[in-house]
């Protein structure tokens, strides 16, 4: 091998090792999903969450860092955050573990998919209305149960830099659970502050070709801003969708003008 390769050649192992760590790390959380979780209560679920993604960031040399412009996050409220990738479930998950709501593709992910399921992720079929309807009823019993419940309203992932459009039909959810609503804005940098070019998670990339950029790519800094508590008594859902559109923006400092001015529809007015 020649001088010139092995750098390459060590950084390819290194690469491996980590691909390893990941597959055997989705391994035991499957298996503390299927042999414990059974049997202990929500909140030992949440102290193996939070682990859990806590070591699985670590393997993906993601660290990260958290600011907070309010309180401290209630037990109890609705969290929303912008989309930026696959890793923002984790991320979130290691700071205050939620019962996230996710598109119903998530699931077909191997090994993530039957786990993030498994720790309490519901799963919504895009244009199902019947769906929506039932799902929207358990996100009120759970908020109202004293749990946290955390959506992305984009529906999708956005380039960093951008803000699509926010979907207010589970805002409704708060509103009817009597709970505030917390945004949360996520952005990822590099070393230089810079947003790292390895997580965007858009267009046509599956799951796999997304862990490996992230894996073969330099140390990412996780930053989560969270931002004062919204109250939901006397607003609507448009309202608070809007409220929180504005609130993340600005935190991500996206000028107005690189932010989608649409509205998004409502998929369905929950009953």
């Amino acid at each position: 091998m020649s001088p010139s390769n092995a750098p390459r050649a060590e950084k390819g192992m290194v690469v491996a090792l980590r691909l390893v760590r990941v597959i055997v790390h989705l391994f035991l959380g499957m298996a503390v999903c299927a042999f414990i979780f059974p049997f202990i209560g929500v909140e030992a679920r949440d102290v193996h969450v939070r682990n859990w993604s806590r070591h699985l960031l670590a393997i993906c040399n993601v660290s990260v860092q958290i600011t907070s412009r309010s309180s401290a996050p209630r037990q109890k409220a609705l969290v929303v955050a912008n989309h930026v990738s696959w890793l923002d479930i984790f991320v979130i998950n290691a700071l205050y573990p939620c019962r996230f709501v996710a598109k119903a593709e998530i699931r077909s992910w191997p090994l993530a998919g039957w786990l993030v399921e498994k720790a309490g992720t519901v799963f919504i079929a895009r244009g199902n209305r019947r769906d929506l309807r039932n799902i929207f009823k358990g996100l009120v019993s759970t908020l109202q149960s004293g749990q946290r419940v955390a959506f992305f309203p984009e529906g999708t992932t956005a380039p960093q830099g951008t803000l699509l459009p926010f979907h207010a039909n589970l805002f409704e959810a708060g509103i009817d659970a009597k709970v505030k609503v917390q945004p949360y804005a996520i952005s990822y940098v590099d070393s230089n502050l810079k947003p790292h070019p390895s997580v965007d998670f858009i267009g046509d990339m599956t799951f796999a070709q997304s862990m490996m950029a992230i894996l073969r790519g330099s140390p990412i800094r996780a930053r989560v801003t969270i931002l004062p508590a919204m109250r939901t008594e006397g607003s609507n859902r448009r309202d608070l969708a809007e409220a929180s559109y504005q609130a993340i923006r600005m935190a991500l400092n996206i000028p107005q003008e690189a932010a989608s001015t649409e509205e998004a529809p409502d998929e369905v007015a929950p009953d």
